[in-house]
Parts: C-alpha cells; sequence; structure tokens
C-alpha cells in the first residue's frame, strides 16, 4: 500500500516539477516509508488498536460506541489477516462485500462498518502511522430513505389505555413529553427531576448534559407513580418485580412491544416516542433549530431525519406563506 501510494505520488509530481527535485522526493518518500514501515513492525495491531481506542475514549466516546469500534475492526483484522497498517483499499472493499453476502445485513449495517473503519484509518493517516487511509477511495454506501412513521394520535390513546402499571404510563408520557433517548432515562434519578420548572438534566450522548421538559401531564403521572413507591431506590424507574432495581434499555423495550401486542400497534418501540415528540413539535410550529437541541442534536440534518410532516401541514404552510 505505501511503496502504491509514493508511486503514485511521484506520477502526479513529476508533470510539475524538474528531474533533479524529482531525486530528492523520492529520497525523501523513500526514508518515510522505511519509518513507516518500522513502527508498524514494532508495534502489533492490537497494541495500536488500543492506541486508537484510548484516543477515542478521551474524546468523549462512550463505552458503547468504543465496544462496537472494538468488535467491528477486531473482525476485520482476523478476516483479513493483516497488520493493522498494511490493510489496503482491495482488502476491505473484500472484506465488506463478504459481510454482506454471508451475514446477509441491510445496506445500512455494511455503511456502519465503513463508518468505523473509517474512524480509525482517518486517525492512523492523522498519527502518521499510514500515509493515506484506504477508506479514502470507499464512499459513503447509499441507502433508501424510508419514511419511519412517527405515532398517530389514535395509537397514542391506545397505548395509555393499554397501560397496566402506573410505571409504564409514567414512561409512556414521559418519552412522548420529552423526546429523550431510553438510554438517557434509564439514567435518571429522582433528584434530577425539578417538578416546579417541569425540567430534568439529562446526560445525552458524548457525556453532553442539557435540560429537558415535560408537560402537565406528564408531571401528574410521574408524581402518582413516584407516590405509589414503597423502596428507596434513588433511580426515577425502577423494575416492578421486587427488590426495586433501576430498569434497564432493554426493559423498557420489552415492555413497550408487549404495549404493542395487546394494543394491536405494529413496530412499537421506545424510539418511535422520540420521532413523535419532534413531529407534533414542528407541526405545532416550534423552530427545528429548538427541536434540535431539545432532542440532543449536534447536526440538525440529524433532526430531519426524525421527524415527518404530514402532506395537509405543507398544504396549509403553502397556502399562508404563498397563495
Amino acid at each position: 500500500m505505501i511503496q502504491e501510494e509514493a508511486n503514485m505520488i511521484l506520477h502526479k509530481m513529476s508533470k510539475v516539477i524538474d528531474n533533479n527535485q524529482m531525486v530528492k522526493l523520492n529520497t525523501i518518500l523513500e526514508e518515510l516509508m522505511m519509518d513507516a514501515k518500522l513502527d508498524s513492525q514494532l508495534r502489533s495491531s492490537e497494541e495500536i488498536l488500543e492506541a486508537f481506542l484510548s484516543s477515542k475514549k478521551l474524546e468523549g466516546r462512550s463505552e458503547k460506541t468504543l465496544s462496537l469500534y472494538r468488535f467491528t475492526i477486531e473482525k476485520m483484522l482476523e478476516k483479513v489477516n493483516k497488520n493493522i497498517c498494511t490493510v489496503t483499499t482491495e482488502d476491505i472493499r473484500n472484506y465488506l462485500a463478504g459481510y454482506r453476502e454471508e451475514h446477509n445485513v441491510s445496506k445500512a449495517t455494511i455503511d456502519g462498518i465503513r463508518r468505523n473503519l473509517s474512524s480509525l484509518y482517518h486517525w492512523l493517516e492523522d498519527e502518521d502511522y499510514i500515509f493515506v487511509s484506504p477508506l479514502r477511495k470507499i464512499h459513503k454506501i447509499k441507502l433508501t430513505k424510508k419514511v419511519k412513521a412517527a405515532y398517530s394520535d389514535e395509537e397514542l390513546e391506545k397505548l395509555r389505555d393499554g397501560c397496566k402499571y402506573l410505571r409504564d404510563l409514567a414512561i409512556i408520557e414521559f418519552l412522548f413529553s420529552t423526546g429523550m433517548r431510553i438510554g438517557e432515562l434509564v439514567k435518571l434519578n429522582r433528584n434530577d427531576i425539578n417538578f416546579e420548572e417541569r425540567e430534568c438534566k439529562v446526560l445525552g450522548k458524548g457525556d453532553k448534559e442539557r435540560l429537558t421538559y415535560f408537560d402537565a401531564k406528564t408531571k401528574l403521572h410521574l408524581q402518582e407513580y413516584l407516590a405509589a413507591r414503597t423502596d428507596d431506590n434513588p433511580a426515577l424507574f425502577v423494575s416492578i418485580r421486587k427488590p426495586a432495581k433501576r430498569i434497564t434499555t432493554g426493559g423498557i423495550e420489552i415492555m413497550m412491544h408487549r404495549l404493542g401486542e395487546r394494543c394491536n400497534i405494529e413496530k412499537c418501540h421506545p424510539h418511535r416516542c422520540r420521532r413523535t415528540m419532534a413531529t407534533t413539535a414542528l407541526e405545532k410550529g416550534m423552530p427545528i433549530e429548538q427541536v434540535q437541541r431539545v432532542l440532543g442534536h449536534s447536526q440538525i440534518s440529524t433532526t430531519l431525519l426524525y421527524t415527518v410532516i404530514k402532506d395537509s401541514t405543507i398544504k396549509n404552510s403553502h397556502r399562508k406563506y404563498i397563495g
């Protein structure tokens, strides 16, 4: 890979520099190639991977993200069977194509693997382990954009009526009202809630703290649920079975799946509540920049993916502003 890149540089520079300069450039490239080769030989793939993960941890990546990086990279290295610094573009292309065929996964999954590997090799490039990332020539995979529906008003009422426990109703209302991620919800403690201001502090992705808000109905259901509890667990939401333990993301997902089955609602999952909140907020006139802050998105383009605007809303807006 290094020799190929050096030859490419020499070929392109031959058009703009003279012979003496070409000789000097070739000498410099040979020295750099020797340094890179020695460095990659001195450090094993495992050592370099650990250095990469440590770097990403310092940048504030979550443990979940770090685990995903490790899993993705180790799987690739196991299949390619090369030092991490000598992997080529062709190796990556063959690996991605083979992975998709072997595991029968979606384009989105393959693009996720590509992104993780790209993050690694851009870091290797920045840290001077390699000249050029082998992922530079592997572009983002075009995905079919699917419109993911929010809950309708009728479905929301069915879910509310279908709740068997005060806890479940409080969780449903809390998710609809705040639009927070379930990973953020399960970390909340009772003392994180400010009932007077109807707000709470949330620790989001990248350990970024933000305020999120809930409505009066959510406040009443949450107070009713907490008043009925007899445990001393500091967690805002706990398991139904005793002893009371902090609820997990898996616990909420199972609860909503069962709730959806009882209410005959397909694709009933907690993340859909987040999409519903964003869509409702925009339809009622909340500026998208404010929706972005409420959801905790760093990029407004991500917020747009969470929202589905009804045709009737667009039609009314057109009549109001255009005709």
